[in-house]
């Protein structure tokens, strides 16, 4: 019985990629720099619980309503032809009704903040809405991607501070350079199937330039990094964060230099280490100074 219960819900479990957790940890460390950096090291723990089931639910409610926007493609792509919508293990209306429930969960979670977080929930609702739509109309998806999971950065802390300082558009801006360099290393897996129906990518509009400027956009996440370090004077372990954070950009670069499938989704995959290095070295100086 267990397993038959089991198998009715593994469509919806595949669908919300709960099974692959890479996405919430790649939405969730910004968000966790963000709190940190809002918070001087102690930020509220209801904003901590708040935002990191925020990141679970909506990176679910990302990947809902893209597979619902691919659904008639995704068949023709070698990496994705198993989604449940491309089999028709789910019908599309299901679909839209768990993308309804889980933005109404969201909806419930930023209700718990304050009315500056619940004005900027809309821009992220949005953000994640028009993702999906846009490598069919321009070349820059990632950049939309980026935005869309950049945007939980001024969200977590208008919750904490409710206030928008500068320097939160620093960590907005590192987020999206790193967004978009990680995504078209991730796009780079799809490239000829994507040439062959017409989808858009970052990974198409670089071609063979690809590597460099995944490179410049590395190098530009490290420098805004550092000027956030600067801007909020923090010290030595915040920096050998950046430090370490910059190694695996150099590790990366060594996967991808052929431009495998294998060793690009590798390289995507290394990322989270990216997001967490970056945080402990934060969490770790802020928790110094007190």
């Amino acid at each position: 019985m267990r397993a038959l219960n089991l198998e009715r819900w593994l469509p919806y479990i595949h669908l919300m990629r709960l099974h692959r957790p890479i996405g919430i940890f790649l939405v969730l460390w910004p968000t966790l720099w963000a709190l940190w950096l809002a918070g001087d090291g102690r930020p509220s723990i209801a904003n901590v619980i708040i935002f990191t089931l925020g990141a679970l639910v909506m990176r679910s409610a990302g990947c809902v309503i893209n597979d619902y926007a691919d659904r008639k493609i995704d068949g023709h792509v070698e990496r994705t032809r198993d989604r449940p919508l491309a089999t028709g293990a789910l019908d599309p209306k299901h679909a839209l009704l768990l993308f309804g429930g889980l933005c109404l969960l969201a909806l419930c979670l930023v209700l718990l903040t304050n009315a500056m977080t619940i004005y900027l929930s809309v821009g992220g609702l949005l953000l994640a809405g028009i993702y999906p739509y846009m490598k069919r109309h321009t070349y820059l998806p990632q950049v939309f991607l980026g935005a869309a999971f950049a945007w939980a950065v001024p969200m977590a802390y208008a919750a904490e501070t409710e206030s928008l300082p500068p320097i939160v558009w620093l960590v907005f801006l590192a987020t999206v350079l790193w967004t978009v360099a990680y995504d078209t290393i991730y796009a780079m897996i799809d490239r000829e199937d994507d040439l062959k129906i017409g989808v858009k990518s970052t990974a198409i509009l670089f071609g063979k330039a690809d590597r460099a400027i995944i490179a410049f956009l590395q190098v530009m996440t490290v420098l805004t990094l550092c000027l956030i370090g600067d801007q909020a004077s923090l010290g030595q372990f915040y920096f050998l964060g950046v430090v370490g954070a910059s190694c695996l950009f150099v590790y990366q670069q060594h996967l991808i230099r052929l431009r495998y499938k294998k060793e690009c989704f590798s390289a995507f995959l290394n990322n989270n280490w990216v997001g967490m290095i970056v945080f402990f070295g934060l969490a770790l100086d802020l928790f110094a100074k007190q």
